[in-house]
């Protein structure tokens, strides 16, 4: 007890029950408890308020209960801290292994003797306050309706969430259904009819494709009629659209079963007759996504299984981006969050190991990311891969991290459908009344190892020994309606042929509707097979320019800024104006006005980026002396399309994966991830790798994202000069995305309005500055973004005589002006400089075109600021000498290969920096 770790909030209520109890009786709580209440202050005028409060609650709804005072009140007393007791520990003895392998813990607190009671109180009366529909009843009574209602087939954890009103919602729930799903003849059998649906599928493949690896739910067969629950309850609620993310297990499943597809298709691709064009890749078939527009109960639903790579919980955050780009389209006051359902299937080792799945539940009530609610449904197999699950997590339940938002948790036996659907319906009717996550955790098993080709009883032989045994889910329920009379053996037979019959027709075993748009669905015809390199006019005229430009400078008059702040407005008047060329931060703000101004909603989000890392963006801005909010781009245009420019939080994975979900279901807008610094971007490498690189080969899947990636090399050290541009290059083919470094705001704006205005829908990847954002040189002028266009390649700006030239400098990025100053210093005019902005798809023409220039120019040098392992070399020579003809020849100037990005050192950067500038020129 010298501990306090006790004194977590999610012990709160539990302690103040105590509390109460121990002001009606010191002796009804242990001594321990004793001695720490004692211990504080104002302990003698305290005074217990449960009694009371329940007092006139119950004499308002049940007028003849009276109330006890003395010692019986301390024994009343005693009797509710029993009850709450159960509310807040009877999870913990419920059976919800089906293979009565984890050992049910002893927990003092449901003991009677913990509360000061004894079995010579079971007899008597006390005052229940309404629990399970009893008001008065003797604790013996009493104490075996707690024991229904908290410790039968639902384990229920709520106690720990702060809202009352959402604890009390949750606990009224449970005690008015004693724990239990009353379910009709009809529903039982309609629920046997989906447990076949679900073990009919998997073992018609299983045995069809024998040796084939499918990832089957068998073991968490439950899952999917709780699925089917979910979806038609929600329909019944105002939901007509739901999102499912989840990894392999059980995927071909729900694409049947739940999502419709036709089994036909996923035979074909069993026996290796689906084939792709040569420019997609494609994946194995439990990765792949699917939607479709169903029929339920209560009228069409477009059901979308989000496509998934081999990372498990990397879903999550993609779900929910997407859902939220969703729900936007449905209408705001929290119409979208209503109509739109994410659903995020997880396994319970992946759950508690992979700290994504924490990121993205931060995202549950954050504006600018929020989807109302999420229904997290945890496969819990109770392993792994060969990993016990003891062995992968220090917490009791996988779910614990639910805790976290106060989300509730609802644990079932997979053995157990009647309770899971009551947990389903729970987990949905909490969802769509409060707009918060909840969980829910399917403790089931793994019928074979980690796929079907896999032994497992090598490192779990007591598990599988069991397993082997074990009848399945279906043929338990399916007994047990039996046992009820419910069904006959013969319906039993008959309704398991009949789904087998479905199968071997091929068509889909779901209610779908034909292929056609429901409402807010996006139409992707237009982005459909375009080109990346399909030009746009991306000019503005003068004029339009003018207007924007000062609508983006102007503050409301009695708006007071920081002095900082006030100089970047002010400087961005003048800009307007024409008295100062433009900078950085003027363009960019610029590129979104016009945007927003033809109807290009625009959303950027990432650490730090209303003001931007280097304060250069200040898009929202701070009164100083109120602290009201004020953003100039909201102020555009009477009718202009929605903006949103959010500071995330600290993570970079589940951002980048949520606004790369947010892209994918918003093809119009213009949605940016920004790095605070670009190398901070490998903490969302799997994003990078497994969904921005390659989802359109293997997926079929278009995503416009575009990355800001802060890159340069002015000797701030490792972690802060390198965006790891190598990275993204290697990444680079079949014409799968844009890398590009712009040198000049005009080259910004451009950029990116062609990126959105082009029909072309591909990740856009930007090298953006770091002090080129204030860089004397690194300015444009109004009339560049009016007249201009995006450049692959900026020709030598200085008026050099091109017979004079005979070495061509090609280089990208900050390096660049660093080599026109030492080259003016030095007046050598015998050098070219030629920047090359976009470095993917490489512009071999542009590049060749610049070079023939300069007849005289053999020697031509590609210059970099990156070591020479890194940066763009290695990956664009094969593009340079095709650019070359047969008289140039090629090298390479800049540091030497290094381990790390660069040095920590200032002196030192100095040194490599004129070492590699001078070589350069010399």
């Amino acid at each position: 007890m010298l501990s306090t770790t006790f004194l977590d909030g999610g012990n709160s209520a539990y302690i103040e029950d105590l509390y109460e109890q121990y002001l009606a009786n010191p002796q009804a709580v242990s001594p321990e408890w004793q001695a720490y209440f004692q211990q504080l202050p104002g302990k003698n005028t305290d005074v217990a308020l449960e009694p009371i409060r329940e007092h006139f609650l119950q004499l308002a709804k049940h007028p003849q209960v009276t109330v006890v005072s003395g010692a019986d009140n301390a024994k009343q007393a005693q009797v509710n801290a029993l009850v709450d007791a159960y509310r807040t520990f009877g999870h913990r003895v419920v059976k919800v292994d089906p293979l009565n392998l984890l050992p049910i813990p002893k927990i003092p607190e449901l003991e009677l003797s913990f509360h000061g009671l004894s079995e010579a109180d079971l007899s008597s009366q006390f005052d229940t306050h309404g629990f399970a529909g009893l008001q008065t009843a003797s604790l013996k009574d009493l104490l075996a309706a707690l024991k229904e209602t908290y410790c039968g087939t639902l384990a229920s954890e709520f106690m720990y969430i702060a809202d009352r009103e959402q604890r009390s919602w949750v606990q009224n729930q449970i005690e008015k259904n004693r724990g239990k799903l009353q379910l009709s003849s009809e529903q039982k059998k309609y629920l046997l009819d989906r447990l076949n649906a679900t073990e009919g599928l998997e073992h018609y493949l299983g045995t069809k494709f024998v040796g084939q690896k499918r990832f089957s739910v068998e073991g968490a067969d439950t899952m999917i009629p709780m699925l089917d629950v979910i979806i038609n309850r929600a329909s019944g609620q105002g939901v007509i659209e739901t999102t499912i993310g989840m990894a392999h297990r059980g995927r071909l499943n729900v694409l049947i079963n739940i999502v419709g597809k036709s089994p036909q298709e996923l035979f074909d691709q069993f026996a290796g007759k689906y084939t792709v064009d040569n420019n997609h890749s494609g994946d194995v078939k439990y990765h792949s996504g699917f939607s479709n527009n169903v029929r339920t109960k209560n009228g069409a639903m477009h059901v979308a299984l989000a496509f998934n790579p081999s990372h498990l919980e990397i879903i999550a955050p993609v779900v929910e981006g997407a859902t939220h780009a969703k729900q936007l389209r449905h209408g705001g006051n929290g119409e979208g969050e209503t109509q739109v359902l994410p659903i995020i299937i997880h396994g319970d080792a992946a759950l508690a190991g992979q700290g994504v799945n924490m990121e993205t539940v931060n995202f549950s009530q954050l504006p600018g990311y929020r989807t109302g609610g999420t229904i997290h449904l945890v496969a819990n197999n109770q392993i792994g891969f060969t990993t016990g699950q003891f062995e992968g997590r220090s917490t009791t339940y996988c779910t614990d991290l639910a805790k976290m938002i106060d989300a509730p948790v609802f644990h079932i036996n997979g053995d157990e459908p009647e309770a899971a659907l009551f947990a389903a319906q729970l987990a949905l009717d909490f969802r769509m009344k409060f707009k918060r996550d909840v969980f829910i955790d399917l403790v089931c098993y793994r019928r074979y190892g980690h796929q079907e080709v896999d032994e497992p009883s090598g490192s779990q032989p007591v598990m599988y020994n069991v397993i082997k045994n074990l009848p399945t889910t279906r043929t338990l329920y399916a007994q047990r309606l039996i046992a009820e009379k419910v069904l006959s053996a013969e319906e039993d037979k008959a309704i398991e042929l009949e789904y087998r019959d479905r199968l071997d027709a091929g068509q889909p075993v779901v209610d779908v509707l034909p292929h056609k748009d429901m409402p807010y669905t996006v139409d992707w015809q237009p982005y459909l097979n375009q080109s990346i390199h399909t030009t746009a006019d991306t000019r503005v005229k003068l004029a339009d320019l003018t207007k924007l430009a000062q609508k983006i400078s102007t503050i409301p008059a009695d708006f007071t800024l920081q002095p900082q702040v006030a100089k970047v407005m002010d400087d961005r008047k003048k800009m307007a104006a024409g008295e100062l060329p433009l900078d950085w931060g003027c363009a960019e703000s610029l590129a979104y006005a016009s945007l927003l101004a033809e109807n290009h909603g625009v959303r950027l989000s990432g650490e730090d980026c209303q003001r931007g890392t280097f304060s250069h963006r200040q898009s929202v801005l701070h009164d100083m002396k109120n602290g009201k909010i004020f953003m100039p781009l909201e102020h555009v245009s009477d009718k202009q399309a929605p903006i949103k420019i959010l500071n995330s939080l600290l993570s970079e994975e589940a951002v980048m994966g949520f606004e790369y979900g947010y892209a994918t279901a918003a093809p119009n807008d213009l949605v940016i991830w920004e790095g605070q610094f670009g190398d901070f971007a490998n903490g969302a490498q799997v994003i990078i790798d497994q969904f921005i690189a390659p989802a359109e080969q293997k997926w079929h899947r278009l995503c416009g994202l575009t990355l800001f990636l802060p890159h340069g090399y002015e000797g701030q050290g490792p972690e802060h000069s390198s965006a790891r541009l190598e990275r993204y290059l290697q990444l680079c083919a079949q014409e799968n995305m844009n890398v590009c470094i712009p040198t000049t705001p005009a080259q910004a704006f451009h950029m990116l309005r062609r990126h959105i205005l082009r029909p072309a829908r591909k990740p856009l990847i930007v090298m953006t500055p770091k002090s080129l954002l204030r860089h004397k040189l690194a300015v444009s002028s109004l009339q560049e973004l009016s007249d201009g266009a995006f450049q692959m390649v900026i020709p030598e700006l200085d008026a050099l005589t091109a017979t004079k030239v005979t070495r061509v400098i090609l280089c990208a990025g900050k390096v660049y002006y660093d080599l026109l100053q030492k080259r003016r210093e030095a007046k050598r005019e015998d050098i070219a400089l030629i920047r090359v902005e976009q470095l993917y798809p490489f512009p071999v023409k542009e590049v060749a075109a610049q070079l023939k220039l300069y007849t005289k120019a053999k020697d031509v040098v590609w210059c970099q600021e990156e070591p020479h392992n890194q940066g763009a070399w290695f990956c664009i020579r094969e593009n340079l000498e095709a650019a070359l003809d047969k008289a140039h020849t090629l090298r390479y100037v800049g540091r030497a290969a290094s381990a790390s990005t660069a040095t920590g050192y200032a002196s030192t950067h100095q040194k490599e920096l004129q070492a590699f500038l001078s070589e350069a020129l010399s």
